[in-house]
């Protein structure tokens, strides 16, 4: 069946509802997707829950990933329809209680959404962020139903996803183990879906710094992906980044990467 698929960080789910006039409960009024997949949450079951009030109440379902650090990371999927099944983590005694990882079954295909944390180049974060995606490779290689993994994966793969990618060439998010990791996923039969609806173009970016006017010159990062295998992958006809008209209409620094699949 078809779907439309959603992914966005929204920065603290509190924040980004409280926006009232522009923000994330404006979205998801208007927005046409199916399935939504949430990162950086921030927030207990319960306050997200409550910060996603009026949509639950009509009749949207959440599966979710709590937080293991409070203020830090989490994930969920919203979706129209309830899943079939909800796994939280994949397996993993080090990142499961961390909120990182969630999935959701619907019909023929499993959804996940992905929070990929923040390195720092020659550190034990960096040393954390390449165990996890280690992990959560294998987890993703192991799958054998159509499978889209959408998320925040803090990692531009070429140049054509860096406005600057001169200036980061050693930094967390453009190191050549990251990169590589992706390289990885596509050998093992992963499509990046919105490089292949939109090839040889730079971005479309997807975040941009809150700081200096990086969104105004788009200077971005394209650092969330629909990386998809199966089926569904052959199914993507039209992928767009949700990017607010101007800075102020802005309820995160991400803007949500939207992907129709026939």
């Amino acid at each position: 069946m078809p779907y439309i698929i959603s992914s966005i960080n929204v920065n603290g789910v509190r924040a980004a509802t409280g926006k009232t006039g522009r923000g994330m409960l404006e979205w998801l009024e208007v927005t046409e997707a199916d399935i939504i997949c949430l990162q950086e949450t921030r927030a207990t079951d319960e306050q997200t829950r409550k910060a996603l009030a009026p949509v639950l109440d009509a009749g949207w379902h959440l599966a979710l990933a709590e937080p293991g650090t409070k203020g830090r990371a989490g994930v969920g999927i919203l979706s129209r329809r309830e899943p079939n099944a909800v796994r939280i983590g994949f397996g993993s005694s080090e990142f499961d209680g961390l909120g990182r990882y969630v999935e959701a079954e619907f019909d023929e295909v499993t959804v996940a959404s992905v929070y990929v944390h923040t390195g720092e180049a020659d550190t034990p974060m960096q040393d954390e962020k390449y165990r996890f995606l280690a992990e959560l490779g294998a987890h993703m290689k192991a799958q054998t139903r159509d499978f889209v993994a959408c998320g925040d994966w803090n990692v531009a793969h070429t140049e054509l996803d860096i406005k600057n990618w001169k200036g980061n060439i050693k930094k967390s998010g453009f190191l050549p183990g990251e990169r590589a990791w992706v390289d990885e996923m596509i050998a093992a039969g992963y499509v990046d879906v919105v490089r292949k609806l939109h090839p040889d173009v730079p971005g479309p970016y997807s975040w941009w710094s809150y700081r200096g006017r990086a969104f105004d010159t788009d200077a971005g990062w394209r650092i969330d992906y629909h990386l998809a295998r199966g089926a569904i992958a052959e199914r993507a006809k039209q992928a767009v980044v949700e990017r607010a008209p101007e800075y102020a209409l802005r309820w995160s620094d991400h803007a949500p990467v939207t992907v129709q699949y026939r």
